[in-house]
């Protein structure tokens, strides 16, 4: 597995304001959108591309183009809606597949209740949607999930991760290089509730409100 952790002022700036508990919902939802944008940029640094001709006002040129099959764009419901339209924003052709899973507050394992993804992702390339790697069980269930499903490779991009969360990802995929974790900030720890310290909160409940 590979960790990259995003180093940029402009996303430490962002994700300082969206730690703060004072910081209203409106605010948050814009910084978390523009905040996946600048990690999809880290993200897409493999996306898979191919040489194409392209004719310009002036001459005749290769370009570069995304290859087919375009990749698939998998938000974790539902906080993982809220960093959907920022990574469609920088690859707006590609497909979306959702997947449902929450984690069960005793066991603090991922339980799987929804999933609208196509049976064959044979030769895809998935990018994982999901603001929190807190305990890591949801993210390894996911990355399980895509590749059973024949996923080429697996990029994850996180808004935080805790170091407990990384080594339990870590350790479940091995060595493998066909799978990456993008992040904002590795944060301290977990505390006795597994959430992450200092974090940011619940971001599902922060983007959409108690329900």
């Amino acid at each position: 597995m590979r960790l990259h952790v995003a180093d940029h002022p402009l996303i430490s700036h962002k994700l300082t304001v969206l730690r703060d508990k004072n910081t209203p919902q409106p605010t948050f939802r814009l910084l978390v959108d523009e905040l996946v944008t600048l990690l999809a940029y880290e993200a897409t640094r493999d996306v898979r591309t191919e040489q194409r001709e392209v004719v310009t006002p002036v001459a005749s040129t290769i370009g570069t183009h995304l290859a087919d099959p375009t990749p698939i764009v998998v938000p974790v419901l539902r906080a993982g809606l809220g960093m959907l339209a920022g990574m469609m924003r920088l690859l707006p052709t590609a497909e979306v597949g959702f997947l449902g899973l929450k984690r069960d507050e005793e066991t603090l394992e991922a339980i799987t209740y929804a999933n609208r993804l196509p049976e064959d992702l044979s030769g895809r390339q998935c990018y994982v949607l999901d603001p929190m790697l807190a305990t890591g069980g949801t993210l390894a269930a996911t990355i399980d999930y895509l590749f059973e499903r024949g996923a080429h490779d697996v990029t994850c991009i996180c808004l935080i991760a805790a170091p407990e969360g990384i080594e339990m990802v870590e350790n479940h995929v091995g060595a493998r290089a066909d799978v990456t974790v993008v992040v904002a900030a590795v944060d301290e720890r977990l505390n006795d509730k597994a959430y992450i310290v200092p974090g940011l909160g619940d971001a599902g409940d922060r983007l959409y409100g108690l329900v």
